[in-house]
């Protein structure tokens, strides 16, 4: 009995010990806590929340920076993309450029050789009768940077990249008027003017008029204001050079024509130049050979020579050509150098006169127009209107070319041709008094 109860005592003590254990450890991690979280377990997780929060902020934030930063850059990219671009299109610019001068140094070092490479192989010849030599000369690549403003123009007005150009200044403003009246009529929707003064300008504009007006350029500007229509007739050789460097062929006309049917109808298109001829017959617009007589040379006394009349410089169709731009450079060249020269006399003298020593001819294809189609005021007024025949025929275009009386006979030609007025020539001599 005795055993038992010591053995229930010392269980019991165990016991007690145990929980004296637990309390111990209790109070040391109470203590612990106390020293280590003043405020308490829960105080210190939500006092760590705003560094958190914050942390997350600042990450937030240099994202956002990293994102300005992204399009800054992509804005600098953007920026000198567009730099070389431009520099691209600079050089594109100068390579044309430099493309044409070797164009025209070949031209002239061997023209012939030249259009054999540009058209084709060379070939042999085939049987008699058959060979025929090249006539039409391959147009120029386009070059609108030449003038931008005028490329725009010239995209709305011309009709398969051709158009009737006149020159004018307000000295011909009441033949200008009769001019694009006519054309209007006619139906005729490619034609410009190139105005050389102001008032000409707004004056087609008021009539619904295309016309184009020239940067300033001092050179061509103090002629316009106060020349002549010799010396205005002159600059059109300057002006027209653009027209072909940006690949358009022009009907160049004066202002003292009077436009009966359309003239695009009746071009052949197959020649550098197609003028119209000052001749008044079949022998004097086409050729002829005239024999001079030279009595003292005995048997040898009779020389043979080809004669025709000059080409009309009022009205011409030229093609975008080499030999075509090399004719206007010539023209304008001598009529700066020679300014007491007639430029029709200029204009046919490069366009005929041969290579001889000293000398490059122009290699230019030419065709001479219908002296009945595209005719002068000689060959209306000394031989058509006398004819029955004749006085029947619609011509494309009447040139007051021969006769100082311009503006009134022009009038009595729109009266015979458009009016029907069967007298309206009559009153006119068949030159001039």
């Amino acid at each position: 009995m005795s055993g038992r109860r010591d053995m229930r005592t010392t269980s019991h003590s165990l016991c007690k010990s145990r929980v004296g254990i637990a309390i111990a450890i209790g109070v040391t991690f109470g203590c612990l806590f106390a020293l280590f979280l003043p405020h308490g377990l829960f105080s210190f997780y939500f006092s760590s929340a705003p560094i958190l929060t914050r942390t997350i902020s600042e990450s937030n934030a240099q994202a956002g920076s990293a994102s300005c930063e992204s399009s800054e850059r992509i804005n600098m990219l953007k920026s000198d993309l567009v730099e070389e671009l431009e520099i691209n299109s600079e050089l594109e610019r100068q390579i044309k450029e430099l493309t044409e001068k070797l164009r025209l140094a070949d031209q002239r070092k061997d023209h012939a050789q030249k259009q054999v490479l540009m058209l084709g192989k060379q070939q042999k010849a085939g049987p008699f009768g058959t060979v025929k030599g090249l006539r039409t000369n391959p147009a120029l690549i386009p070059d609108e940077s030449v003038n931008p403003r005028l490329a725009k123009i010239l995209e709305k007005v011309a009709v398969q990249r051709e158009l009737i150009v006149a020159v004018a200044n307000s000295n011909v403003k009441e033949m200008l008027e009769v001019w694009f009246t006519n054309i209007k009529k006619v139906g005729i929707p490619n034609y410009l003017v190139v105005a050389l003064d102001e008032d000409i300008a707004k004056f087609c504009e008021s009539k619904d008029v295309p016309v184009y007006k020239r940067d300033p350029d001092e050179g061509i500007d103090s002629i316009a204001r106060t020349g002549g229509n010799h010396a205005v007739s002159g600059l059109k050789f300057r002006i027209l050079r653009e027209f072909l460097q940006l690949g358009y062929s022009v009907l160049l006309s004066d202002v003292d024509i009077v436009y009966l049917q359309n003239p695009f109808h009746y071009l052949y298109r197959d020649s550098d130049i197609e003028s119209m001829t000052d001749g008044h017959n079949n022998r004097t617009a086409y050729g002829y050979n005239d024999v001079f007589d030279e009595p003292a040379m005995g048997w040898a006394r009779y020389a043979h020579t080809m004669r025709m009349w000059v080409y009309n410089s009022g009205f011409f169709y030229i093609r975008p050509t080499i030999p075509s731009i090399e004719l206007l450079d010539r023209v304008a060249g001598r009529l700066s150098r020679e300014p007491h020269s007639w430029d029709q006399a200029v204009f046919n003298e490069e366009l005929f006169f041969p290579s001889h020593p000293g000398y490059d001819g122009l290699h230019a294809a030419r065709r001479t127009m219908d002296f009945y189609l595209f005719m002068n005021s000689k060959v209306l007024f000394k031989t058509v209107r006398k004819d029955g025949n004749l006085s029947k025929l619609k011509p494309v275009i009447i040139h007051v070319n021969y006769h100082p009386d311009k503006l009134p006979r022009m009038k009595a030609i729109v009266e015979f041709f458009v009016n029907g007025n069967w007298d309206a020539l009559k009153p006119f001599p068949d030159g001039s008094e």
